[in-house]
């Protein structure tokens, strides 16, 4: 179990500038929660870098979010599928949202598919507070995005905060990202 009260306070103190409002503590406690039913005895680093990705991703909201933009500019900003091939079965838009800023038609269809839900017609709900946190463990653990995982980066012999982005996007942001997850990691690994 996390010892939440040295949680709270340090990345109060951290990462949040002195102060948590209610929503990013809403945010902050639903990935505890997920974490300690589900996940607990995986490692805690996992959770420190799913923390850090929600922390960049959301712009410290702590809230899922639909991408600024809404993918303006971008490929996935259009009705086309990864192969650039157009679809016609919904007229739904995959910008990014939620945790993660899920992207793709592809990636919509497939956490809809694990999460027993029709994201394909219904792409906001993964804006759902409980939605967006099983998409980002489930995501992250299994490599449904960019097909690395977790596991990848942090095992037995490997740990590598830098290279973890590639789980989402590359190296974009990794310096950064990897920066918010020590302090996440230093916040989560204090026992009770």
């Amino acid at each position: 179990m996390i010892n939440r009260k040295f949680f709270f306070d340090h990345v109060k103190l951290n990462l949040f500038g002195g102060s948590i409002n209610p929503k990013q503590l809403q945010g902050l406690t639903a990935i505890l929660n997920e974490w300690e039913t589900n996940y607990s005895q995986s490692d805690e680093r996992w959770l420190a870098y799913m923390l850090a990705t929600t922390h960049h991703e959301t712009g410290r909201t702590m809230q899922p979010i639909e991408e600024w933009g809404k993918g303006k500019n971008m490929i996935y900003g259009t009705r086309v599928k990864m192969n650039k091939k157009p679809y016609t079965d919904t007229n739904e838009i995959f910008y990014g949202r939620g945790f993660v800023q899920l992207t793709w038609y592809e990636n919509y269809e497939r956490a809809g598919k694990e999460l027993g839900k029709d994201f394909l017609h219904n792409a906001s709900d993964v804006l759902i507070l409980s939605n967006a946190t099983q998409i980002m463990f489930l995501g992250m653990i299994e490599g449904w995005f960019t097909k690395k995982k977790l596991s990848d980066y942090f095992n037995p012999k490997t740990e590598d905060w830098f290279n973890a982005r590639k789980i989402i996007n590359g190296t974009d942001k990794a310096n950064l990202i990897k920066d918010y997850a020590l302090k996440y990691y230093a916040s989560i690994s204090h026992v009770l």
